[in-house]
This record gives C-alpha cells, sequence and structure tokens, in this order.
C-alpha cells in the first residue's frame, strides 16, 4: 500500500476571519480521503502563537477528532514540524487574511523550502492589498469600479479632507473597506457624511489603509479559478438576495443561515456571458501570478450588462458555505478530489521552482 502523505493544515491566525479559517479547516479534514493522506492540524491563535498539534486539535470540533491519525497527540511541536522535512509532505495553509493569506506565512514556506497549497509570496501579497490589486487588473486590460484609497494616518490628522475627498470623486452612496481584509469584515455602507465617518472608523480598526468604492447596482457573480502556469475556470456562482434590506453581504449574511441570501450556481447566465466571466477570471489569476487556486469576485451590472471585476481572493473560503467548492462540485469536481487536485498542484510548483538556480 503506497505511503500516506502527511498534510499540515494550518489555520486560525491573527486576522478577522479566525474564525472562517476555522470551519475551512474542519471541512478540509472531514473531506479529504483519509485512504491517502493522514492530517496533522496547525493551529495559530489570535494573539499570533502557533500551537502543537495536540493542542491544534482541541480548536477543532469533537466530530472531526476521530479522523485525524492516532499519532497526532504525540507530534513535534508546530514551528518543528516546518523545519523538518521528514514530519510533513506539504502544508496546506487554510488561513484567510493577513498573517495567513498575504505572503507572510508563504514567505515563511519558502524559506522552510516546504510544498504548499495556493498562491505565492507575489500572488498572495497583490491579492490581499485591493488597491495594488486593482492597478495590476488595470495594467491587465480588465475593467474596474471607481474608487479612491487613504491612510489611515491621513483620516486621523484631517479626517474632514478625506470626507471631501471621498464624496467630491466617489459620492454617495459607497462601500468604505479595509484594504487588507476578507469576508466583507470591517466592510460598510455609507449613505451620508456621517455614515461615511462612522465606516472609516470602522475600517481603520482593521487596516492603515482603507479604500472607499463606487456603488454599484449589479448582481453578484464569482467564479473559482484552479490551476498553476495552465488554469481553468468553473461555472460561475450568484449571490441572489431574498431581502431586499440586505444591500450587501456583510459577514453574517456569508456566514450565517438568515435565509436572506443563497447562493446559486451555476449563475442563470448566456453562454457567451459565462465563457466571458471564465476569461476574465483567469486573466485575472495570471495578472497577480496566482497558483493553485484563487476566487474571482464581479459585478454584473443590471443597467447595461457590463461586467467588472471586483477583487480576486488567493485562499478562498472552504467551508460547508462557501462558494468555491461549490462551484467546483457543479463543475464536476467533488470537493474530496478538488483537495487531492491543490496538493498535486503544490508538489508541481515546488518541483518547478526546484528548477531555477539559486547559487552561481
Amino acid at each position: 500500500m503506497p505511503k500516506k502523505l502527511r498534510v499540515g493544515v494550518i489555520f486560525g491566525g491573527r486576522s478577522g476571519e479566525h474564525e472562517v479559517s476555522l470551519r475551512s479547516a474542519r471541512a478540509i479534514v472531514e473531506a479529504i480521503d483519509r485512504k491517502k493522506f493522514d492530517v496533522v492540524p496547525i493551529a495559530i491563535t489570535k494573539e499570533g502563537k502557533w500551537l502543537p498539534p495536540a493542542n491544534s486539535a482541541l480548536l477543532l470540533p469533537d466530530s472531526v477528532h476521530s479522523l485525524l491519525p492516532s499519532n497526532t497527540h504525540t507530534a513535534t511541536a508546530a514551528i518543528e514540524l516546518l523545519g523538518d522535512a521528514s514530519q510533513l509532505d506539504v502544508i496546506f495553509p487554510a488561513l484567510h487574511g493577513p498573517f495567513g493569506e498575504d505572503g507572510t506565512l508563504q514567505g515563511l514556506l519558502e524559506m522552510a523550502d516546504v510544498p504548499y497549497v495556493g498562491c505565492g509570496v507575489l500572488a498572495s501579497a497583490c491579492g490581499m492589498d485591493k488597491v495594488t490589486m486593482k492597478s495590476l487588473f488595470v495594467e491587465a486590460g480588465l475593467p474596474i469600479c471607481k474608487h479612491i484609497w487613504f491612510l489611515r494616518s491621513q483620516w486621523q490628522s484631517n479626517p474632514a479632507k478625506v470626507i471631501r475627498k471621498v464624496t467630491s470623486s466617489i459620492g454617495l452612496p459607497c462601500f468604505v473597506k479595509p484594504a487588507n481584509l476578507g469576508s466583507s469584515v470591517g466592510v460598510s455602507r455609507a449613505t451620508d457624511k456621517e455614515s461615511l465617518r462612522k465606516a472609516i472608523e470602522l475600517a481603520a480598526e482593521y487596516d492603515r489603509k482603507i479604500i472607499v468604492e463606487e456603488e454599484l447596482v449589479a448582481r453578484e457573480i464569482e467564479c473559482a479559478v484552479l490551476g498553476n502556469d495552465e488554469p481553468k475556470a468553473s461555472l460561475p456562482g450568484e449571490y441572489v438576495v431574498r431581502d431586499e434590506k440586505a444591500r450587501f453581504l456583510d459577514y453574517t449574511e456569508k456566514y450565517a443561515n438568515t435565509g436572506n441570501v443563497s447562493f446559486v450556481v451555476p449563475a442563470p447566465l448566456s453562454k457567451s456571458m459565462t465563457a466571458n466571466i471564465q476569461k476574465m477570471a483567469i486573466r485575472a489569476f495570471q495578472s497577480v501570478d496566482g497558483s493553485g487556486l484563487a476566487r474571482v469576485d464581479f459585478f454584473l451590472l443590471r443597467n447595461g450588462g457590463e461586467l467588472v471585476i471586483n477583487e480576486l481572493n488567493t485562499m478562498p473560503g472552504l467551508t460547508e458555505v462557501s462558494g468555491y467548492p461549490k462551484m467546483w462540485e457543479a463543475s464536476g469536481i467533488s470537493f474530496s478530489r478538488l483537495l487531492e487536485t491543490l496538493i498535486d498542484l503544490a508538489f508541481e510548483r515546488h518541483r518547478e521552482k526546484a528548477l531555477t538556480k539559486t547559487s552561481r
């Protein structure tokens, strides 16, 4: 019988998306093919402390403990695992947001020379920063919405000037976001100067860089990308809002069963629009030099049908309610098979990098 591969699943982290990461890790443990893989859980606390596997397992629900290998509780400390190639075969970083999805962890894994799932340092960093990401989209000839950005220090030193800049350049209503975060954490819709002030204050709690985007009356479409140098795109999905009071998909609407929002895949689109979305998703992925996986989010304007790229996520949610696995399921790839493919792509990328000379 072939030797099982040991997959270190890193989860938690110093991010506003900590809880989403826990749910992604649980989903991975439950769905991964245990005939081929053993999972070694590696948790990072909200304070940034790395936990050994035995302690990490305690952060996962009791229902998944039986799915972990019996030697989990005797495994080496987490940091030591990364430095010992005999301990782990590949890393699956199920981390979302800063200090995990932004290139910091990817840099550590590169230094340790460990194969890992997902985008590399550059793509992860560019995919995390919404301002840099949009600049790369423009360079690739992709349409984006109108936006401006500013620093927290600029807001704190002269809030009136920032308010004037936003209202004159973007107008109201608008959306205010931390530039480096996901899952709609810290995002607000501002309809007047007072709500704009509160929205900026909230976003500034989560990042030193704040981005403000125009409000678009549009359908929210997503497309999943999978691959390295020759990526493929899934069938697109769409978030359908039943309650018009839910003006945007905030954290609660995304991860709680409110009944207001459903994710429909395949999205009801023409063949030509579907093909266009898939083509643009791949181009967005390549514009940041992506590898492994990403989810690309679009706005399909209700007036005129123009397609606009909103953003790209280099480690999309993999929870039971997340769009990324659902889109591939509808495209003919089960979640279990998807996880195996991502691990295969991690090894492929690692082998390709090994061809590059590091000395003369």
